[in-house]
């Protein structure tokens, strides 16, 4: 999970505390450390402890003592606390269907912001910090850092009463917690105009509960919102979310922070350093990672695997399902392997819940527990969030989600995606052990989540194709490189291909991430001096697939997409596609015929086409693509090279006989007949999405470029004339001009028109513009329409068929409008 967070500064508040003191108690002119900013009980309008904290009080000891008092909330917070960097997290608990187009999920993280509580005469401030600028206080800089990053007050509350000792302050949190504040809310500006939010209903809005634990506040509030257009129950003009509030004390002492490189997948926060040597301030990124620390530090530098201080232990909801419970523990244990290479044994454990009798105060809410949640809900996913300090980037807490119903999708992509080679998968009532398989490595996936690492796209790609097919091969090495990528299945391995491996697993790159962000280097005093030392793990796997780091926010390297297996897209895709074929045939045997419903069918043909659409994506890539490899200059590497032209012509080629012409066999019959769906504008999308991918600014802009360091590449002209060969093929040979086809050749047309007439320069996802207008696309899309032209009028005469000559018609219409608009 990746936070932005904002700064500190710590002297102005220390000001602003100190004349607050001065104008209270003559004590207070001596100097005093900001956290205790009376020993004595200053003179106010305060009440008196026991007229505010009555004994109709309900209280909680913790972090804060919290007390309830019919609807009021107050916290008691002790002096010592004042001043402490602590961490606010605001997460979605429970969200309507659909809110945001439903790409915003209960369990969501929407704000992260380090916070401190301060006193200022006879109020008590929520300041937020930050750490993305810093500079060492020992430096004159360190005074234009803080005043020029002085942080924003978040609330100001009034001192209610003091406790009698005078060490505590209480205040009344009610109206904090029970209004609409933006940094802490849960619908951003963005949701609030797509579901015209008016405001906060105060009336139907409440605490539903705080408990205090040592180190964490817990906050659940029920809010409810007037809205115009909410996302369901449209009628009743209202949108009901619940929100909750975690306030966490950060360690005393942060951890020693690792330099990030980019070269190694991991989370990371990022500062501005102003102490640096440097004529500019020093961008510094830390990796976000667990505080390991061995028991035996003598042992662990002779090169023994030594148990942790603290070991990373996980447990297990009391909710999760008995017969589930092995197989999550396994997921969460196999990273014990990786953490051996990093020199600890023991490193990461999965415990049952204690139960009511084995500990009374154990609470998945404490902070001091992380914890696998199993959520009844329809929701298909699992999430693996953490939480992390942003001064070190040290992971805090963890909860790890997994959703009910998520199995039933991994049972449909286990049926489609090897069905057609694995006699296992052709049924709804899929194995226990092969679903327990799945479950533990999509615990694994989510457990390396928690651990600080990324998605790894690039791992699948380290294999070659045809090792999948084998055996040996797939058992020992599994069917990615890395646990980390998005590479589920084995959906290349053909009938007749004995004993493989279908299902993933950890991987080699799993263990050396977790070397190279977690392994001690005990002589190393500051971050910068680890680096020649981490520079050295990284070379010494310098040329070896199996340990490269592809980002998942790529969409142009063939090397490093979502979905895929393999080092060859076209290949892949190939038996994939080949196996979508067989699995098609007998869809209505393995489903509708054994249950006489066709729930389940319906349901496994749409995600068929879906499986499909993916394989076609990979190859799409291809087109335009770029090949990216980070690296350090003393590596002599390119970072990006364009896909080979050959390669490029290949990937056209393969969507022109695979995606552009032959898909009927994607209509399933049984289906159709009692599925009133629409397949025809469905298939006419996924013909679609590939052409406008293919004719994308994004991609002629990569084309373009690909001509500085490769003089025989690929050309945007090249592009053109391959498409238009492979889409209006039928103007020189005379076939039939089927359904899909017209529809296909109609898109072609509108997507020349829009190349040739929108106005508005394109923003690329490097944020360059790319003027259409400027460049040579609109000369070439000009050409193209003439050379169509020509071929439409020389060649509609050729087909007797009148639903065809209308179209060809038509299309000698729209493209003479384009190259000579009507006035």
């Amino acid at each position: 999970m990746k936070k932005a967070l904002l700064l500190s500064c710590g002297l102005l508040a220390a000001t602003f505390l100190s004349l607050g003191q001065t104008t209270k108690s003559p004590a207070a002119v001596q100097p005093k450390p900001a956290d205790s900013s009376a020993s004595k009980k200053p003179t106010s309008k305060a009440k008196s402890y026991d007229q505010v904290i009555t004994k109709e009080a309900k209280s909680k000891k913790g972090l804060f003592t919290t007390h309830q008092i019919g609807d009021k909330f107050y916290f008691e917070i002790p002096k010592k606390h004042l001043g402490k960097d602590m961490l606010l997290v605001s997460q979605i608990a429970k969200i309507p269907n659909g809110l945001g187009g439903g790409y915003v999920n209960a369990g969501t993280s929407s704000h992260e912001q380090l916070i401190v509580w301060e006193k200022f005469q006879e109020k008590i401030l929520i300041k937020i910090k930050s750490y993305a600028a810093v500079a060492a206080d020992s430096l004159p800089i360190s005074l234009s850092v803080k005043a020029n990053n002085y942080e924003p007050t978040l609330y100001m509350f009034d001192i209610e009463t003091y406790s009698k000792d005078s060490s505590n302050v209480v205040i009344d949190v009610t109206k904090f917690y029970s209004s609409d504040i933006p940094a802490m809310s849960g619908l951003d500006a963005s949701l609030r105009e797509t579901h015209k939010v008016r405001n906060l209903d105060a009336s139907r809005s409440f605490i539903r509960s705080i408990k205090s634990f040592p180190l964490n506040i817990e906050v659940l509030q029920d809010f409810t919102y007037n809205a115009t257009k909410p996302s369901a129950t449209a009628y009743t003009e209202t949108i009901s979310m619940q929100m909750n509030q975690s306030m966490i004390l950060l360690p005393e002492k942060p951890m020693k922070p690792r330099l990030f490189d980019q070269r190694v997948g991991y989370f990371t926060q990022r500062q501005y350093d102003y102490s640096s040597e440097e004529l500019k301030s020093d961008q510094k990124t830390y990796i976000q990672r667990w505080r390991l620390e061995p028991k035996d530090m003598a042992a662990y530098k002779r090169g023994e695997l030594v148990e942790p201080i603290k070991p990373i232990v996980y447990y297990l909801d009391p909710a999760t399902p008995v017969k589930l419970r092995k197989h999550m523990k396994k997921g969460v244990e196999n990273w014990q392997k990786a953490f051996e290479a990093a020199g600890f044994k023991n490193a990461i454990i999965c415990k049952e819940a204690p139960t009511k009798e084995e500990d009374p105060d154990f609470s998945p809410e404490d902070i001091r527990y992380s914890v696998i949640r199993y959520v009844a809900s329809t929701t298909r996913n699992a999430m693996g969030p953490s939480v992390s300090d942003p001064r070190s980037g040290e992971i805090i807490e963890s909860d790890i989600i997994w959703y009910h119903n998520h199995l039933r999708s991994y049972r449909n992509r286990f049926l489609l995606e090897t069905g057609a080679s694995n006699p296992n998968a052709r049924t709804l009532d899929t194995r226990e052990e092969d679903i327990g398989e799945m479950m533990e490595m999509v615990i694994s996936h989510e457990v390396g989540h928690a651990l600080g690492f990324p998605h790894n796209m690039g791992a699948s790609s380290s294999y070659e194709v045809e090792n999948y097919r084998k055996a040996d091969f797939t058992n020992k090495e599994g069917i990615s490189a890395s646990i980390m990528d998005y590479a589920r299945f084995n959906y290349i391995a053909q009938p007749g291909d004995q004993g493989v491996r279908y299902i993933r697993q950890m991987g080699p790159y799993d263990s050396y991430a977790v070397n190279w962000g977690y392994r001690l280097i005990p002589d190393a005093a500051r971050p910068e001096d680890e680096v020649p030392t981490l520079d050295k793990w990284i070379e010494a796997k310098a040329g070896d697939a199996r340990f490269r780091f592809g980002n998942q926010g790529t969409t142009f390297d063939p090397s490093s997409q979502t979905e895929d297996i393999g080092n060859d897209p076209i290949r892949a895709s190939t038996y994939g596609v080949k196996n979508l074929k067989y699995v098609a045939q007998h869809l209505a045997e393995w489903t509708s015929k054994k249950t006489n419903d066709y729930e389940d069918l319906i349901e496994l043909n749409d995600e068929l086409l879906g499986s499909w659409s993916r394989y076609v994506g990979h190859v799409t890539t291809m087109v335009g693509g770029v090949y990216e490899q980070y690296a350090k200059p003393n590596q002599h590497i390119s970072t990006y090279n364009p896909v080979p032209k050959a390669s490029q012509q290949a990937a056209v080629n393969w969507i022109i006989s695979n995606v552009f012409t032959n898909v009927e066999w994607l209509i399933n019959r049984e289906v159709v007949t009692h599925n009133m769906a629409g397949y025809i504008d469905r298939m006419r999308s996924l013909q679609v999405s590939p052409l406008n991918r293919m004719l994308s600014v994004e991609t002629f802009a990569r084309l373009d470029n690909s001509g500085l360091t490769t003089p025989n590449h690929y050309k945007t002209i090249d592009l053109f004339q391959d498409v238009r060969g492979g889409i209006w093929s039928e103007l020189a040979s005379g076939k039939n001009i089927d359904r899909y086809r017209r529809n296909l050749q109609k898109a072609y047309i509108e997507r020349l028109k829009a190349l040739m007439t929108d106005q508005a320069p394109v923003v690329l996802m490097s944020r360059e513009s790319y003027p259409v207008a400027q460049s040579d696309v609109r000369s070439i899309v000009r050409g193209e329409l003439k050379a169509l032209q020509a071929s439409l009028t020389a060649s509609k005469a050729k087909f007797a068929d009148k639903e065809v000559r209308y179209h060809l018609d038509d299309c000698l219409e729209r493209v003479s409008l384009i190259l000579k608009p009507a006035k």
